[in-house]
C-alpha cells in the first residue's frame, strides 16, 4: 500500500540569541540619536510572519509555559518543552504554529480572565499531540493515490454531474423544482435536511441544528478513537477540544466560508496565479536563451536587394531545415524515453502489498480481493481496500474530462483517449493493468513529485499566510453582492484562460476571448451554489474520517464510547 513517509529529522539546535555589535573608529563622529532609531524597526519589519523566527517567537509566547531559566543565553528548544506532533521537525513547526493561533484567539481570549494558570493549555497541547501521532500512524496505512486520484474525484465528478442535472431544467415555469431539492435527492446527505429555503425560516433554523449536531457527533467519534481513555474521561477537555474542531475548523470553516462561491473561485484563482508566474519565469529564461543565439548568428555585411532576396530564401530553407530536424530529435527522444522506461519499469517497487502476493497458477487480483471480502473495509463501489486500482483506470480522467466537457466539446479527443486506455489495460501485455509498466512508471511519478513529503511545510506555510496574514485573524470580511461575485468568477475563468496557449483555445472554445472567457465561467458555476458545496466538501471530509479510522463506519459513535469507558 502506498504510505506517505515522513521521515525523521535531526533535531534542529537552538541558535544563542548574541546581538552583533559594530565597532566605530576614533576618525568616525558619533552616530546621532536618530540613526539608532531605524535599526530596530528594520529588524522587525524585515522579519516574515512566516520566518521560521516568527514562528519560533509566536510559539513559545503562546504554547510554552514560563519557565526559570531567564538567566540562560540559549533558550530550550521547541522539541523539549513540546511533545512532538509527527515524525517531522519541519511539520511539527508548522502544526504548532496553527494551534498556537487558535487557542491564542479563541481560547487565551477568555481563559486569561479567569486564571494565569497554563496548565489548562498544556493539557490541550498534549490532546491534540496524542491525536497527530495516531493520525499519523493510520495515515500510512491509507493507500494514498487510491485517495486522491480515484475517490475524491469520484466526489467531484458526482458533483458535477448533480449540479448539472439540477440546473438544467426540462419544464418551463412554474412547473420547474428548485434546483437545490433535486441536488439533495441526488445526493442525500442527512445532516443537511430539510433544504433551506428562504421563504420558510423554519426549515432553515432546522437544517443548521442538524448540520451542528452532525459536525458534534463526527468529532467525539473521532476523539472516541483517538484519546486514549483517561483523556477521554476528561469531559471539560474533550468538550473544549469538541468544540474547537466542530466549530471552529468544520462549522465556520468548511461549512462557513470554504463553502462559499466566491471563495472557492478566489482560491482557484491564486493557484492558477502561482502556475502562472511558474510558467512566466520559465519562458522569460526561453526567450533570453533564444534572443542571444540568435544575436550570435552572423550576418552579411554587404546587404543589397539581390543578396537581401537568397539571404531570406536561404535562411527559410535554413530555418526549414533545422525545424524538421528538432522534430525528428524529439520524436527520437520521446521514443527512446518510451521505451527505456518500459524496460526499467521492472525495478520500480511493486503497487500489489507483499501480503496479496499469492503464489500459483490461476490466482488473479479479483480472487486476492474476493477473499478480503470476508473481513472488509469501507470501499467505494464494493471494492476492497487491499485491490490496487490501475492508475490508467482510476476517475481522475473522467472527472477532468466532465469538467471540462469533453465529451461534448471534443468527442473524438475522449473516444481516441478511450480507445488508448482500453488497449493499455485489456491490450496485449496489459501495459497499463495494475503493476504493469505503465502503472509502474505512473505510481512512481505520483510518489516523487505528488506524495514527497517534502511539499507537506510549504504547503502548511502557504495555508497559514493565507488563513491567518500576520499571524493572526484579519479583520472579518464581508460577503461581496451578486454583481462581485460575478467579477471574481470572470477573473478566474481570465486567468485560467491564460494558462492555456493560444493555439489550444482556438481549437477548443473557438474565436473571441470574451466567449472563451464565458465558457469557462459555465465550468466554474459548478461551485456556485454553497449549499451544493456543502455536500461536497462534507462528503470529502467523511471519506477522509472514515478512511483514516474505519471504526466509525463498522460501529456507532455510543457504541465506541461504551467500549472505551467501561
Amino acid at each position: 500500500m502506498s504510505r506517505l513517509q515522513l521521515q525523521p529529522r535531526l533535531k534542529s539546535t537552538a541558535t544563542s540569541n548574541i546581538s552583533s555589535q559594530s565597532a566605530f573608529a576614533s576618525k568616525e563622529p558619533l552616530p546621532t540619536p536618530e540613526a539608532h532609531i531605524p535599526r530596530p524597526n528594520a529588524r522587525l519589519t524585515s522579519a516574515e510572519p512566516t520566518s521560521e523566527r516568527a514562528t519560533l517567537f509566536l510559539i513559545r509566547r503562546t504554547l510554552c509555559p514560563p519557565r526559570g531559566d531567564k538567566g540562560r543565553n540559549t533558550p530550550a528548544p521547541i522539541d523539549e518543552i513540546l511533545p512532538p506532533l509527527t515524525s517531522s521537525n519541519e511539520v511539527d513547526l508548522e502544526l504548532y504554529a496553527f494551534i498556537a493561533i487558535i487557542i491564542r484567539e479563541f481560547v487565551q481570549t477568555w481563559y486569561t480572565k479567569i486564571t494565569p494558570d497554563h496548565k489548562f493549555v498544556d493539557e490541550i497541547v498534549k490532546i491534540i499531540a496524542h491525536c497527530t501521532r495516531a493520525l499519523e500512524q493510520r495515515l500510512r496505512k491509507v493507500d494514498l493515490e487510491s485517495l486522491l486520484f480515484d475517490e475524491l474525484p469520484d466526489l467531484l465528478e458526482v458533483h458535477i454531474k448533480a449540479y448539472q442535472a439540477a440546473h438544467q431544467s426540462l419544464h418551463p415555469p412554474p412547473f420547474e423544482s428548485h434546483p437545490r431539492e433535486i441536488y439533495h435527492s441526488l445526493c442525500p446527505f442527512p445532516a443537511l435536511t430539510p433544504v433551506p429555503d428562504d421563504k420558510n425560516q423554519d426549515a432553515i433554523q432546522q437544517q443548521m441544528e442538524n448540520e451542528a449536531v452532525y459536525r458534534e457527533l463526527l468529532v467525539q467519534g473521532v476523539l472516541a478513537v483517538l484519546l486514549p481513555t483517561e483523556d477521554l474521561e476528561n469531559a471539560s477537555l474533550t468538550t473544549l477540544v469538541g468544540q474547537i474542531f466542530s466549530e471552529m475548523i468544520l462549522g465556520n470553516g468548511i461549512g462557513g466560508k470554504a463553502s462559499e462561491p466566491w471563495l472557492l473561485w478566489e482560491g482557484i484563482t491564486k493557484i492558477a496565479e502561482v502556475i502562472q508566474d511558474k510558467l512566466s519565469n520559465k519562458s522569460k529564461a526561453q526567450a533570453l536563451d533564444r534572443s542571444y543565439s540568435n544575436s550570435s548568428e552572423p550576418v552579411p555585411l554587404d546587404i543589397t536587394g539581390r543578396t537581401t532576396k537568397s539571404w531570406n530564401f536561404g535562411r527559410s530553407i535554413q530555418k526549414a531545415f533545422w525545424l524538421v530536424l528538432q522534430y525528428v530529435f524529439l520524436a527520437v527522444t520521446a521514443a527512446r524515453f518510451l521505451i527505456t522506461s518500459i524496460a526499467t519499469s521492472s525495478s520500480l517497487p511493486s503497487r500489489i502489498p507483499p501480503a496479496m502476493k499469492i503464489t500459483g497458477s490461476g490466482t488473479s487480483q479479483e480472487d486476492m480481493g474476493s477473499r478480503e471480502l470476508k473481513n472488509p473495509s469501507i470501499a467505494p463501489r464494493g471494492r476492497p481496500l487491499s485491490f490496487k486500482q490501475p492508475i490508467l483506470k482510476m476517475k481522475v480522467w473522467s472527472c477532468a474530462a466532465s469538467l471540462l466537457d469533453l465529451g461534448v466539446r471534443m468527442p473524438w479527443i475522449s473516444a481516441t483517449i478511450s480507445i488508448l486506455q482500453w488497449g493499455a489495460l485489456m491490450g496485449p501485455g496489459e501495459v497499463g493493468n495494475t503493476d504493469g509498466p505503465i502503472d509502474k512508471l505512473l505510481s512512481h511519478a505520483i510518489q516523487t513529485h505528488v506524495l514527497d513529503p517534502a511539499l507537506l511545510p510549504p504547503l502548511l506555510r502557504t495555508a497559514r499566510s493565507a488563513l491567518f496574514p500576520n499571524n493572526t485573524l484579519g479583520p472579518a470580511r464581508p460577503p461581496p453582492s451578486a454583481s462581485e461575485s460575478l467579477l471574481i468568477r470572470q477573473r478566474c475563468a481570465e486567468t485560467l484562460l491564460s494558462l492555456v496557449p493560444l493555439s489550444v483555445q482556438e481549437v477548443y472554445f473557438g474565436p473571441g476571448k470574451e466567449r472563451r472567457v464565458k465558457e469557462i465561467e459555465e465550468m466554474l458555476d459548478v461551485f456556485g451554489d454553497s449549499y451544493c458545496n456543502k455536500h461536497l466538501l462534507y462528503g470529502v471530509v467523511e471519506l477522509l474520517v472514515v478512511r483514516l479510522m474505519p471504526e466509525l463506519a463498522e460501529k456507532g459513535i455510543e457504541e465506541l464510547l461504551a467500549e472505551r469507558l467501561s
